[in-house]
């Protein structure tokens, strides 16, 4: 079949065929490269403007934007859920994403979403699904101690019930106070107290009230977290809530890979095929072809998504939900990033804790951050610029520095000489001291 192309604004085409009858039979559009990733920017909430002051609303406003914000308890620059409204809003008093996870009615609840996630009490609903398959999906420990020992989760639902939201320290206290942590693990030793709240966390049974300064779960009976409107809501079947995580990925992405549309909830990819098949017979999602991506894997629009241009600063946490895709990230910007958290100090390329710096429509350059809360120094253990990354990225990227370090409540900006932008970046940190 002899196909042509029809050009549209902005460099897009759509594909024609022509059917055995010759009828033009219009198919897949297609986009540039810098459509779909500002496409991506503007669904993640880089084409706006940071307000002046950040209010409940300007982070309810991120909640619904993204979908789902990753939680995770490193904590050598600030907790990585403060970063991603960071990055949107610009200095905000941390204090409001607590209120919204801690404080009933909340408008963020823990869950396994992406990885360990807050997600709005309306999402946590439509996980429902996979909190009834703890027993099948859980992994190992957490889903052995259902087989092992029935009797200690239901003691732990019963104390929780009785005594409202308690911490797995506490609990080990009352239940289990003779009881020795395991030693053969080189990070997560759990009792097995802990294994049976996480457990009752995974199902369903138990969420998260909050966490305590040294970041663990105040566990509660979930009907008691949740917001009394969401609670009492009907529960959607499996297709139904999987095809509106679907949905709401797509927004929060604007253009993306069925892949990279599957791992924002990290759903099976059958289910995910299902539900994408569906949102597209549906005129929900727009198949496109993106000029550049792999062919083979094909890409979907979310109707409506803008491609403004935008003029952002930012830097982003690793878990930001616009780079925790890798190859997301590398399709949408041509950057390899890899966490090295886990990596021997001595075979780590960038560094410990590396941020992407997003200038404009790009990411130029990588830092490695720690904030040094004893000398109330924001350090810049290394920095390295992106190939092409533009003149005066060294400038932005000192201007941003300053700006975080002043959110964190630190008094100065101190870089390490190690990486090929440091030398730039020590020297336009000091001029903005002047």
């Amino acid at each position: 079949m002899p196909t042509g192309s029809l050009r549209g604004p902005e460099g897009r085409t759509r594909r024609q065929r022509r059917d055995r009858a010759n009828r033009v039979v219009l198919t897949v559009e297609e986009i540039s490269a810098l459509t779909a990733r500002r496409a991506a920017l503007a669904a993640q909430g880089f084409s706006r403007r940071r307000p002046a002051t950040v209010t409940r609303a300007h982070v309810a406003k991120v909640v619904d934007r993204l979908g789902v914000v990753q939680i995770d308890s490193v904590n050598v620059l600030c907790r990585s859920h403060y970063l991603p409204f960071f990055s949107r809003l610009g200095p905000y008093d941390t204090a409001l994403v607590d209120r919204a996870a801690h404080r009933a009615p909340r408008g963020l609840v823990e869950y396994w979403a992406h990885e360990a996630s807050y997600v709005a009490p309306t999402t946590h609903r439509l996980l429902r699904w996979r909190m009834e398959r703890a027993a099948h999906d859980a992994w190992g420990s957490v889903r052995a101690i259902a087989a092992d020992r029935p009797d200690l989760l239901e003691a732990v639902e019963e104390f929780v019930a009785a005594t409202g939201p308690v911490t797995a320290r506490e609990l080990e206290a009352a239940l289990a106070p003779d009881a020795l942590r395991r030693k053969d693990h080189w990070g997560w030793n759990w009792s097995d107290v802990k294994t049976a709240c996480e457990h009752l966390f995974f199902a369903g049974r138990l969420s998260a009230a909050g966490r305590t300064p040294q970041f663990e779960r105040r566990y509660d009976l979930t009907e008691r977290v949740l917001p009394a409107g969401v609670r009492d809501l009907p529960v959607p079947s499996a297709d139904d809530a999987v095809r509106e995580l679907v949905r709401i990925a797509a927004r929060a992405t604007g253009v993306a890979t069925g892949a990279s549309l599957r791992d924002y909830f990290r759903l099976k990819p059958e289910p995910a095929r299902r539900a994408l098949a569906e949102l597209v017979e549906a005129g929900e999602l727009e198949p496109v072809r993106v000029r550049g991506w792999a062919p083979h894997r094909p890409a979907y629009r979310y109707p409506g998504t803008p491609a403004p241009r935008v003029r952002a600063r930012a830097l982003l946490s690793p878990f930001d939900p616009l780079v925790w895709h890798r190859d997301r990230t590398e399709e949408v910007f041509g950057v390899t990033v890899r966490l090295e958290f886990y990596v021997p100090r001595e075979k780590r390329v960038h560094g410990y804790y590396v941020t992407p710096f997003l200038l404009g429509e790009a990411i130029v350059a990588r830092v490695d951050l720690k904030s040094d809360r004893d000398a109330r120094v924001l350090r810049v253990e290394s920095a390295w610029a992106e190939p092409g990354a533009p003149a005066g990225t060294a400038e932005q990227l000192a201007a941003e520095l300053r700006t975080t370090a002043g959110w964190l409540g630190l008094d100065d900006v101190v870089v390490a000489p190690r990486g090929d932008l440091a030398a730039q970046l020590t020297a336009a940190v000091a001029r903005t001291d002047d």
